[in-house]
């Protein structure tokens, strides 16, 4: 097809489709603008397919939509179309020939032109950043519809209710992956920088705690944090494997950290508080050789971050046998020798498996796996000794005929023989290390951990006399009462007015007899608990009606001394649920008549006293023990037997009772240690408390009645000046013999009993044990632990 010199091809006739004033193919010739939406349409002779068309668009402004449209002469295929554009030009000479596309369309562009710059305009190479921009700029077009797609858009269109502000599942994808990224990138970051600790803590530096006598010389030095590293090759291959499958079965093969247990230890640590890790064994190993035993996300992400390098540079083989080695398993032990030792009395080489399997229960916690502490222990430690047994068979390291063996739970000692004091200063040690941990706020772990200096209470003179006394009295009875004496207990401790305990006797040997006598709250005070009754009355008064005024009592008052007297409240004789009368009964049953308050304690007449509690109010008579230093724990119910004495204190808790009435009424919290320090710095104890138990002319009236008790009965024991005063406590079924007293500010309290304690707690009768009257085993123990008494 050719063209004419006005662009239109040859052999056509022009054919206006509507009339027109003027012609627009001249107006394309001479380059005047169209008006809008004015066409003109060739149409060629041959017929056209629908819709082919050829347009051309002026280099000239024309209006939106105007537009010229030639149909061609010839054949062509539907929709192939051939666009002119034209260009302006400053030369048609300059333009360059251009080839029709594949769409048939001419692209006319603007003709090169020349340089037309100076010398003075050449531009430098441009800068780095522009290069760089340069290069990215393709690169960013490409991305940046997808770019786009990510940006959100809220409220999202084409949506409706909440789906219209929730992400799409681009954006939800973009955040993932960047998150992701950063947080590669940002433990990549937190492992280059993190670095092993060239010193280990100070656990591996563990001192033994130091205990000392109230005049600075040393007591006891308890040997409990003493380690001793065992080799890998000398502990049993079973050992290790009962420790793996407890904590932590993929230890040969996870990295040093497990993601799920640190989230999980993440979570129970910012979530809920909770002390609870979730760490592989690797993971102990650096927190018990390199860092705190704080619960903290950044002590937990450095010790995930020091595990995983200490991995990759140390075997497994040394970690297992470095965390062996420096594990906690509770009795003061640090490593698995020494806990063989401590629950077996045996080397880590002698554990059988099910021994093995015990030991591992306590890396969980030996607080609450020790089956020697009490009744819940002893069930989760059974439950967790057959879960670990039963592991080791699902990971293969015990064969199920194996297993088979080990169907009874190995009780482990009942007591740590590392424990290493002395026979009697292991009672003194157990008093002062319970009194600092509850006093100090100093954990079990912690104080196992060592170094402190204890500074007790204990008088190592009174300590010996009190000690020998007993023991000369234990002898005694074990020859005069051979059966008897197999079950005999004796209790005693000198307490000083002001609160420190000066002395106690719990028992034979620590390490034969755990349970401690002076602290033990197990029999009935009996008679020695009438001074609190005394002093309750003489100062609140008595209530002689329901609602009316108090009544003063003083030492003179006079009550019915009689045997069998029934006691009466406002209202009549008071019934017990039987439906019989109480009454009082006084030793050997016998009589007195009326007898004044004062008279009556010195000759230990309980029936006044039985009525005196009714008529003070049995309330007040227990606050006012209480008051003295009696522990609530220990009182009896509130009937009108409470006057009696049948509240169950320890004979530390008598002492200390006794010694605020020679306190003028003050009561001091009695306490074994005066000072703690620990490598030197001083560890804050909690001030032992005191309070005004009564007042001090009420505690001047007892002291006189228990003076006149103690001259009574021992005429001759000390001289008629001397500040002695005491009593003697008998109980109604014979089961108990105390005697309590106080000189020269100080006070001590013996008591005697049996127990069976392979059977129960139940005292049973003394059999004569406790001597008679007028040789009481009770009074004979004080008198030495107290001589001279002046």
């Amino acid at each position: 097809m050719t063209s004419g010199n006005d662009g239109r091809p040859e052999n056509t006739e022009v054919t206006p489709e509507q009339p027109r004033e003027r012609r627009p193919e001249d107006e394309a010739r001479t380059g005047k603008s169209f008006d809008p939406d004015t066409t003109m349409q060739l149409k060629a002779g041959a017929s056209l397919p629908p819709d082919t068309t050829m347009q051309l668009k002026a280099g000239v402004p024309l209006p939106p939509d105007a537009s010229a449209q030639l149909k061609a002469g010839v054949s062509l295929p539907p929709d192939a179309t051939m666009q002119l554009k034209t260009m302006e030009s400053a030369d048609p000479d300059d333009v360059a020939p251009v080839k029709p596309d594949v769409t048939m369309q001419l692209r006319i562009p603007i003709p090169k032109l020349g340089p037309r710059r100076s010398a003075r305009q050449k531009a430098a190479s441009p800068p780095p950043l522009a290069r760089l921009k340069a290069r990215l700029e393709p690169h960013a077009r490409r991305l940046a519809p997808h770019v786009r797609r990510l940006r959100p858009v809220y409220p999202r269109p084409g949506r409706i209710g909440w789906r219209r502000w929730m992400p799409s599942w681009r954006q939800w994808l973009g955040a993932v992956l960047a998150s992701a990224g950063l947080s590669g990138v940002f433990l990549a970051v937190a492992y280059a920088a993190t670095d092993i600790p060239q010193n280990l803590n100070t656990y591996a530096t563990q001192q033994d705690n130091v205990y000392f006598w109230s005049d600075g010389t040393p007591m006891a030095r308890t040997g409990w944090v003493q380690r001793q590293a065992m080799p890998l090759k000398d502990i049993p291959e079973q050992v290790r494997w009962a420790v793996l499958a407890a904590e932590n079965e993929s230890f040969y093969s996870d990295p040093g950290i497990s993601v799920s247990g640190l989230t999980r230890g993440l979570w129970r640590t910012v979530g809920e508080g909770d002390t609870e890790g979730g760490s592989t064994i690797t993971q102990q190993y650096v927190k018990n050789v390199y860092l705190t035993q704080n619960q903290t996300v950044s002590r937990k992400f450095t010790e995930a971050m020091i595990a995983l390098k200490l991995d990759n540079r140390m075997s497994k083989d040394k970690i297992l046998e470095g965390y062996l080695n420096t594990s906690w398993f509770g009795r003061g032990t640090y490593g698995i020798q020494r806990a063989a030792q401590a629950y077996y009395g045996k080397d880590v080489s002698q554990l059988d498996a099910g021994e093995a399997a015990f030991l591992a229960s306590l890396l969980k916690g030996a607080g609450l796996f020790d089956p020697t502490l009490s009744k819940a222990n002893h069930e989760r430690a059974v439950e967790r000794w057959s879960w670990i047994l039963d592991r080791m068979v699902e990971i293969g390291k015990l064969s199920p005929s194996e297993r088979a063996k080990y169907r009874t739970f190995p009780e482990p000692l009942k007591q740590n023989p590392l424990y290493n004091t002395g026979k009697q200063s292991d009672y003194l040690v157990e008093l002062a290390s319970q009194y600092v941990k509850k006093s100090g706020h100093v954990s079990d772990k912690q104080f196992d951990l060592g170094g402190y200096q204890i500074y007790t209470t204990f008088d190592r003179n009174r300590e010996e006399a009190l000690t020998d006394a007993v023991t000369k009295a234990r002898n005694q009875g074990r020859k005069d009462h051979p059966e008897s004496a197999k079950t005999a207990h004796y209790g005693a401790a000198t307490v000083a007015a002001d609160g420190r305990i000066l002395a106690v006797y719990g028992g034979p040997d620590h390490r034969t007899q755990g349970y401690n006598e002076s602290n033990a709250t197990t029999v009935q005070a009996g008679s020695a608990f009438l001074p609190f009754v005394y002093a309750a009355g003489l100062e609140h008064g008595v209530y002689k009606t329901r609602n009316g005024p108090a009544t003063p009592v003083t030492p003179e008052s006079l009550y019915d001394g009689d045997d069998g007297v029934p006691v009466t409240t406002p209202e009549g004789p008071y019934w017990d649920r039987s439906g019989k009368k109480v009454a009082a009964h006084n030793d050997g049953n016998k009589s007195y008549g009326q007898i004044g308050l004062g008279q009556a304690l010195a000759l230990s007449v309980n029936t006044p006293f039985m009525q005196l509690g009714m008529d003070t109010g049995l309330n007040k008579v227990r606050d006012t023990a209480e008051a003295a230093g009696l522990l609530a724990s220990s009182m009896g119910p509130q009937v009108p037997a409470l006057s009696m004495g049948t509240a169950t204190p320890s004979a530390i808790r008598m002492a200390s009772g006794y010694g605020t009435f020679a306190a003028d009424g003050t009561h001091t919290e009695p306490y074994s240690v005066r000072r703690v320090t620990r490598n030197g710095s001083k560890v804050a104890l909690k001030v032992p408390g005191t309070r005004k138990a009564f007042g001090s002319t009420v505690a001047r009236q007892v002291t006189e009645a228990l003076t006149e008790s103690f001259r009574t009965a021992h005429p001759d024991a000390a001289t008629a000046t001397a500040p002695v005063a005491g009593k003697a406590g008998t109980t109604h079924d014979d089961t108990a013999s105390w005697y309590v007293g106080t000189a020269a500010s100080v006070s001590t309290a013996v008591v005697v009993y049996r127990i069976d304690l392979s059977k129960s707690l139940e005292p049973l009768e003394l059999d004569g044990l406790a001597g008679t009257t007028a040789g009481s085993v009770p009074y004979g123990i004080w008198s030495k632990a107290m001589s001279p008494l002046g």
